[in-house]
């Protein structure tokens, strides 16, 4: 179903409690800030909600915060930031894995990596892999990375999937995310843990986070999830059984924007498939 276009979020989220966010396509665009969309959430924050941001990116909370600060998103926009990377390790610690096979790139991803207990071991002597994404993700492709799928699989090595985008916009330029390894993973058999959207532990745990900050729970329909990627953040609102706001200016802009402004026409060619996650709404870029 083809969701209504609305220039305006104000009188939508005026009806919501809780917000949980996606990062990287709504507050900024890998480079720069969107300063509406922190305009707005510092509003909504005015008047009495409670934000979570929400990230795939494959490192800790402190780490997604680091690059909201570098891009210019402003503080007050947001309570608590809930990170793909922090779910990552908090699995990890739980499965008790000690040698872990490291693909992803170590210098960028730190954060994550000096988290672990010991060094990236041998595939051959690995107990799971992790993966933040491709090492050189401008020039490679998950076609390089076949033969470690292929090893992994036999192996029968548990993967750990930092980071459950496919794709990430930085600037105008589109990069191959840790998902699509993850995905060629799990086609050919592999067991692949997905620490984040759209799989229900991202939007559990913020649930679980917006809790602690408000003193309860807060009831489904007073929550709403903003983000531009269908295949994530609608489809973790759906399995959560929440509101979605759809931001065209993201992930998706090549499909449904002509003129930087949405066409209904390609945005019911993206909505009307059957099975594709609802929206309450869709706008180009979040504003009040």
């Amino acid at each position: 179903m083809t969701p209504p276009i609305i220039a305006a979020a104000g009188p939508l989220l005026s009806r919501y409690e809780v917000v949980f966010c996606d990062v990287w396509g709504v507050m900024h665009n890998g480079r720069k800030a969107y300063a509406e969309a922190g305009a707005a959430l510092v509003r909504f924050r005015a008047e009495g909600g409670t934000v979570i941001l929400v990230s795939n990116a494959p490192v800790p909370a402190a780490g997604v915060e680091r690059v909201l600060e570098k891009t210019g998103v402003r503080r007050d926009a947001w309570d608590a930031i809930v990170s793909s990377g922090d779910i990552a390790l908090g699995h990890i610690a739980e499965k008790g894995y000690r040698r872990m096979h490291w693909v992803g790139p170590s210098k960028r991803d730190y954060a994550l990596y000096v988290r672990l207990q010991a060094p990236s071991a041998a595939l051959s002597e690995a107990d799971a892999i992790v993966c933040t994404g491709l090492v050189d993700d401008r020039n490679e492709t998950v076609a390089d990375y076949r033969a470690l799928i292929e090893e992994g699989v036999a192996r029968a090595l548990p993967f750990v999937c930092a980071n459950p985008d496919l794709v990430v916009d930085v600037g105008a330029v589109q990069l191959v995310c840790a998902g699509s390894i993850a995905t060629e993973y799990e086609r050919l058999g592999g067991e692949v843990f997905w620490a984040g959207k759209p799989h229900p532990v991202a939007y559990e745990t913020a649930l679980a986070r917006a809790a602690e900050l408000r003193g309860s729970t807060p009831g489904l329909s007073r929550i709403l999830a903003i983000g531009d990627a269908v295949r994530t953040d609608l489809a973790a609102a759906q399995g959560l059984g929440v509101d979605g706001l759809f931001i065209a200016a993201g992930i998706h802009r090549g499909e449904v924007l002509a003129d930087s402004e949405i066409d209904p026409a390609r945005l019911a060619a993206l909505f009307d498939p059957p099975g594709t996650p609802a929206a309450i709404a869709a706008m180009t870029h979040l504003r009040w």
